[in-house]
């Protein structure tokens, strides 16, 4: 059964740092991810990391903040967030796809989904 596990999640004051990780189970994945949901908007694209680790991309609005890593021996994905701002509260996703070289930006290119982690940033 493949699933996506999500943990730390919380809450943090602006400025400060969070670790989340994302633990797969079920399968090998070739891309990782993660999106966000802020409280009544949509979901966007936050990150990816291609199986390699070697290659990574990020949304525009957490470049040179978030870092993306994965440790394939733990099937594990991991989301470094720091410099956080309040305005990225959201419910933060850990994705996945079994195929394609190139990372996912969008909802469609990710068929597995965790069940999400709630990040909480206080002002």
């Amino acid at each position: 059964q493949v699933q996506l596990v999500e943990s730390g999640g919380g809450l943090v004051q602006a400025g400060g740092s969070l670790r989340l990780s994302c633990a797969a189970s079920g399968r090998t994945f070739s891309n990782m991810g993660w999106f966000r949901q802020p409280p009544g908007k949509e979901r966007e694209f936050v990150g990816g990391i291609a199986y390699n680790g070697a290659s990574t991309t990020y949304a525009d609005s957490v470049k040179g903040r978030f870092t993306i890593s994965r440790d394939n021996a733990k099937n594990t994905a991991y989301l470094q967030m720091n410099s956080l701002k309040p305005e990225e509260t959201a419910v933060y996703y850990c994705v996945a796809t079994l195929r394609g070289r190139v990372i996912p930006t969008t909802t469609e290119g990710y068929q597995y989904w965790g069940q999400g982690t709630k990040v909480t940033v206080s002002s």
